[in-house]
């Protein structure tokens, strides 16, 4: 069922919310119930005014209704139904899921989010007992002490006609193991708390990186001035893992240098004038493109015209770096499309790669990329070249119709699209390759 087809089943799902009755939304809209009623069932197409004059009678968005349910969520309901594939269910069906019961679908989405991080957490803690050395000899003591302890105690209990200096020796050594058995317990609690790092096994220090960028929106006014530090942004709360706190400290550095090189007010005057364009941002501020991309996606959201996202690379094609885009949904930190130009630059480094894509099953609307990749350091001549490619995706604008999108999926286990060459693994979507 088409995303049009589906405004009828968004109407009624948002006037059952707003507890209104057919008859009364038909009389704020302007309409007889009659002919709601055929809207509500997908009988009549609807647009144009009447769809705006419905969206106000509601007070939502006319996006709301005819656009329905976002790529991302449309995606994470895939790979929830990934997860599962013992469970049959209805992949056909699931825009039309999304649109009509959009609440049910963000709790299954968010659950199914919850139950990987609890798997994930259970298999972090279960190798940790597996092969964390400090670990299993801190238990291994405990277990052993509080052995010494059951084994003294009934030998004191069992036997009646003990003779004093025995007693004596055998309460010493109630008094010393127990001694022992606290100091070992309290060791452990202190490592598992501190050393150990406990929280670190909800999430991975890219998560934790990624929800600390996001919560400031990917834009630090910090770092705009001359007198910016990096390290004092490094936040424990947020980033609990050293390795997080690590990768972080260095991003931050490059965002200083990047705002050092671009400052914002020159970079809004250049947006102001022709857009989120990353070839004219470079140009005018002598900067090179890949810095004139990190810009972009940096800038405060209400010094942009439409929102920006950016993905990196590195040599081997893992991501190292997201910021994600509504109508480009990103997988986790791992495989992604193979089709993306953001790979295809790392085949051509210094050489720009734009593409004007779609998400596969035609649930978003097309995007602009524009890829690039260099070197990540600076070369050494006596070691391989570090390369890293990185990829800017702005919205479509409107009315642009060429050429052709390309069509892109997020990761093949849940990308419909068929007979793609470059496909690593079988989609729950179609069947084999």
């Amino acid at each position: 069922m088409s995303r049009d087809t589906l405004i009828g089943s968004r109407i009624r799902e948002r006037r059952t919310l707003a507890g209104l009755r057919q008859a009364d939304l038909a009389r704020r809209a302007g309409i007889s119930a009659s002919y709601l009623n055929l809207i509500e069932h997908n009988r009549r197409r609807i647009g144009g005014k009447l769809l705006v004059r419905i969206a106000e009678a509601l007070e939502v968005e006319p996006s709301l209704l005819s656009e329905g349910a976002e790529a991302a969520l449309l995606a994470r309901l895939r790979e929830v139904a990934a997860a599962h594939p013992a469970t049959r269910v209805e992949l056909e069906r699931v825009e039309e899921f999304a649109g009509r019961f959009p609440g049910w679908a963000e709790l299954l989405a968010e659950a199914g989010r919850r139950i990987d991080a609890l798997e994930d957490t259970v298999e972090t803690l279960t190798d940790r007992l597996a092969h964390d050395p400090h670990l299993a000899a801190s238990l291994h003591e405990v277990l052993s002490t509080v052995t010494a302890i059951r084994s003294t105690a009934a030998i004191l209990a069992g036997t009646e006609a003990l003779e004093p200096e025995w007693q004596d020796r055998f309460h010493r050594n109630l008094d010393e193991d127990s001694r022992r058995l606290a100091e070992g317990a309290q060791a452990l609690v202190t490592y598992l708390d501190s050393a150990a790092d406990a929280r670190r096994s909800l999430t991975s220090p890219q998560e934790e990186i990624e929800a600390f960028f996001a919560a400031r929106g990917f834009h630090f006014a910090e770092l705009e001035g001359p007198e910016a530090d990096p390290d004092a942004l490094i936040d424990p709360e947020r980033l609990t893992s050293e390795a997080a706190r690590q990768i972080a400290a260095r991003l931050l550095r490059g965002y200083a240098e990047d705002a050092a090189a671009i400052p914002l007010d020159r970079a809004a005057r250049v947006v102001a004038e022709h857009g989120p364009d990353p070839v004219a941002l470079a140009r005018a501020t002598g900067s090179d493109l890949s810095r004139a991309m990190r810009r972009l996606a940096a800038m405060p959201a209400d010094m942009l015209p439409t929102p920006a996202g950016l993905v990196v690379c590195d040599a081997a094609g893992a991501l190292t770096f997201r910021k994600p885009l509504d109508e480009f949904p990103l997988p986790p930190f791992g495989g992604a499309c193979a089709l993306w130009p953001l790979f295809e630059a790392l085949g051509r480094p210094g050489q720009p790669v734009a593409r004007r894509l779609v998400q596969a099953g035609g649930e978003a609307r097309p995007v602009r990329a524009l890829a690039v990749a260099g070197p990540a350091a600076v070369p050494d001549p006596d070691a391989p070249p570090l390369m890293q490619a990185q990829m800017l995706v702005l919205p479509e604008a409107e009315g642009a119709t060429a050429p052709e999108p390309l069509a892109v999926g997020v990761t093949c286990r849940i990308c419909p699209r068929a007979g793609c060459p470059a496909r690593r693994e079988p989609s729950v979507l179609s069947s084999g390759f």
